[in-house]
């Protein structure tokens, strides 16, 4: 909870300013029973109806200063307590653009949405009150039992007595709740997870007919959560009944004992009346209370997870790049590259060595999981390279400004992926300030202008989340624009036209061959890499074969082996 004060610190006026104006507000509240003592004692009970009207008059004057400050108290708390909301979902967001795979294992997508939405939400709630609410509600009991003292030490003993019992069992709900609470977060994750994934695999739950064991899936989370969240709030709601049972018992014993002393004329009615007032504020305090500790023990417990977030440790590729920002031409070697994710996992790719030229086309075949999409991630420092050297132009990477050299490289991953909006924001968004000649030139390069132009609004139609609406062709191809539209220095292809049929292949491959960039294209047909200056051949992580297409064919084995197999399929 203290790393998320510290988010105060930014609104501190605000939040000074707020809890100054409650503290108005708590001041009016203290004294409004001594004055109605006044007005009883010195008023009514003497037929003094001047000390009545001054006595009230300042009272309802008091009442319109608490009721200005309360209104102003809210608005700074409100600008105080959304303000961190906004700078913690920042500083979230800013965190997971710096996670890596080993990161990601840590936290589920889900669990890291829920963190940035509903945990912040918690937070923001949880400072509110406490600026408003949580700060009060403890000095009024302290300084109402102080207050009481003063009026009649005797009944303010009853107080003393009873009040402290009834505040540790409100901490005992407390401490139960926040370990409740935080199991409650944790099931949402989970529900979020389950949720996620269906909305994502729709298509196929009900292309294998699975929809009833889905529902029964979710059904079962959904459950836990609800259980867990029922005994949440029950254990918090529990203290309210017996909270309100305690202070009416003590209200009716400060009653018999000041009736007593009435009698006894060792007590006054208005004196009798404050102690009641002080009582019965109390008990309304008391009840806050209980709304604070479920609002606290989900603060806390989200406060605790989006702590986590904040800490984890990133590998923090971009401040380990160098200074040098040069323009680079697209030469890349590899010399010795080594790489592995974890020293548990062992060596993803092994000792590879390569060069390719500038404007040269590398084709890099293999099977699944040979590192492909490892030693593609690696130029751009997506990954790191555990042994070896990896040169852009002869300069080692590692004293290449990151961020500078992402600007001149394009990645079109395996997975195409669009965002909510226009075709052309989607395409544009490959590179800043791009203009419409730009996004058209790039689309045209794609071979997915006739398709745009097809479309009601053409460059200005919208895209649904993901594309859902169009093929994994046409996904495919506006990824493609998207990374040409910066007219890269090298282009990084991870089996990026997959979907496309074979006549859309070669005019976009014949694009490619003609354009000033070095381009590297990992595919599963060889025909997608057959006119390839260069053919890399990985095989568990080592090259087993290097050469163009001819030269495999006649010296590599492997290659033959996977040639002849595609050829007989077309065959088939």
């Amino acid at each position: 909870m203290r790393k998320i004060l510290s988010y105060t610190s930014t609104y501190k006026k605000a939040v000074w300013i707020a809890v100054f104006l409650m503290g108005i507000e708590l001041v009016v509240e203290l004294v409004q029973p001594l004055f109605m003592a006044k007005i009883i004692d010195e008023g009514i009970m003497k037929g003094d109806m001047s000390v009545v009207g001054l006595w009230g008059g300042i009272l309802l004057g008091l009442s319109f200063i608490a009721f200005a400050a309360g209104i102003s108290s809210s608005f700074y708390a409100a600008q105080a307590s959304q303000g961190v909301g906004h700078d913690i979902r920042r500083d979230i967001f800013q965190k997971v653009q710096q996670f890596t795979r080993k990161n990601f294992g840590s936290f589920s997508t889900p669990g890291l949405i829920t963190r940035i939405t509903n945990d912040v939400i918690q937070i923001q709630n949880l400072l509110f009150m406490m600026m408003r609410i949580a700060l009060r509600a403890p000095l009024f009991i302290l300084f109402g039992m102080v207050m009481a003292f003063f009026i009649h030490p005797g009944l303010a003993t009853i107080l003393v007595i009873s009040v402290p019992s009834l505040l540790l069992f409100l901490f005992w709900i407390l401490k139960k709740g926040v370990k409740l609470f935080r199991r409650v977060q944790n099931k949402l994750d989970r529900v979020n997870t389950v949720i996620r994934e269906n909305l994502a695999g729709i298509r196929l739950i009900k292309g294998f007919n699975r929809g009833v064991y889905e529902e029964n899936r979710f059904e079962d989370v959904n459950g836990s959560l609800m259980n867990d969240n029922k005994k949440a709030l029950w254990i918090t709601e529990l203290a309210m009944p017996i909270v309100m049972l305690g202070m009416n018992i003590v209200i009716l014993i400060i009653l018999w004992i000041g009736a007593t002393k009435l009698n006894m004329k060792s007590a006054q009615a208005g004196e009798l009346v404050a102690i009641i007032n002080y009582a019965t504020r109390m008990m309304f305090t008391f009840s806050v209370f209980t709304f604070l500790i479920m609002n606290f023990s989900r603060g806390n417990a989200s406060a605790g997870r989006i702590r986590k977030v904040l800490d984890e440790e990133t590998e923090g590729l971009d401040e380990l790049g160098g200074s040098e920002c040069p323009s680079l031409k697209g030469g890349i070697s590899f010399e010795n590259v080594s790489f592995e994710f974890s020293p548990s996992d062992g060596p993803a790719l092994k000792d590879l060595s390569f060069t390719a030229h500038v404007g040269e086309t590398i084709g890099i075949l293999g099977e699944t999981g040979s590192g492909k999409t490892s030693l593609l991630q690696l130029i751009p420092r997506l990954l790191d390279i555990t042994t070896g050297r990896v040169l852009l132009d002869g300069v080692d990477i590692h004293k290449l400004n990151v961020e500078h050299i992402r600007k001149q490289i394009s990645l079109v991953p395996q997975e195409a992926h669009l965002f909510s909006g226009t075709i052309k924001g989607n395409i544009g968004w490959g590179k800043d300030h791009a203009t419409m000649e730009d996004i058209i030139q790039a689309a045209k390069k794609a071979q997915i202008h006739d398709f745009i132009m097809s479309l009601p609004g053409s460059y200005d139609a919208q895209i649904g989340q993901k594309g859902v609406t169009f093929s994994g062709g046409q996904k495919q191809r506006l990824s493609l624009a998207r990374a040409l539209v910066r007219d890269p220095k090298i282009l990084l292809l991870d089996d990026s036209t997959s979907a496309l049929d074979a006549h859309t292949e070669m005019k976009l491959l014949q694009t490619l061959k003609e354009m000033q960039c070095t381009v590297l294209i990992v595919a599963q047909k060889i025909s997608s890499i057959q006119e390839a200056d260069q053919i890399l051949l990985l095989n568990q992580g080592k090259i087993i074969g290097n050469g163009d297409h001819e030269t495999l064919l006649k010296t590599n084995v492997y290659y033959q082996s996977v040639y002849q197999s595609q050829l007989q399929e077309e065959v088939i």
